[in-house]
């Protein structure tokens, strides 16, 4: 990890800041989506992405965090599906480059 990483991490908290690296990685791979899949599922996945990170950020500037951090699962768990699903229709490589 960089100098740079990992002073946002100190910062934010690491799952806000891996929530954002798996962001700057997905954002370019749904641009690989066929037509017919970006913007349906690719928008899909995108949004519950950007749902979570903004969940993160509120859950890092919160007081209480659980009610937050328990809707942010919630929004995980439903993206980890409309990856898996991606990645079962060969839209997604399974490597993640």
């Amino acid at each position: 990890m960089t100098a740079k990483k990992s002073d946002a991490a100190r910062r934010t908290g690491p799952a806000l800041e891996k929530m954002y690296q798996f962001i700057l990685w997905l954002v370019p791979a749904l641009e690989k989506f066929p037509r017919s899949q970006k913007f349906l599922l690719g928008d899909r996945i995108q949004s519950s992405a950007l749902d979570a990170l903004e969940g993160l950020i509120e859950a890092t500037y919160t007081r209480n965090r659980r009610p937050v951090l328990l809707a942010v699962n919630l929004r995980l768990e439903k993206l980890r599906y409309l990856i898996r699903l991606s990645m079962d229709l060969r839209l997604l490589d399974q490597r993640c480059s």
